[in-house]
């Protein structure tokens, strides 16, 4: 028995966003490209969550100062 892969498409979720909720109709639904359909549920173009990790790479890279610091 295979393993199921983790990033499979939710097509069954993606019609209901799609069709349901964006009130596409099926053929408008089908004959959008994914990036499209990202587009129009608002999904593109969203910054991503916030990490730990990101958290440290952006304190890395913009260090707090301290006010006699700035004087300088």
């Amino acid at each position: 028995m295979s393993a199921t892969p983790t990033n499979r498409i939710d097509w069954p979720g993606l019609m209901r966003a799609g069709i349901r909720g964006l009130g596409l109709s099926p053929e408008a639904f089908w004959a959008l490209t994914p990036l499209e359909l990202k587009i129009k549920l608002g999904a593109e173009g969203t910054a991503p969550a916030l990490t730990r990790a990101r958290l440290e790479e952006l304190a890395a890279a913009f260090p707090d100062r301290r006010k006699a610091d700035k004087d300088d």
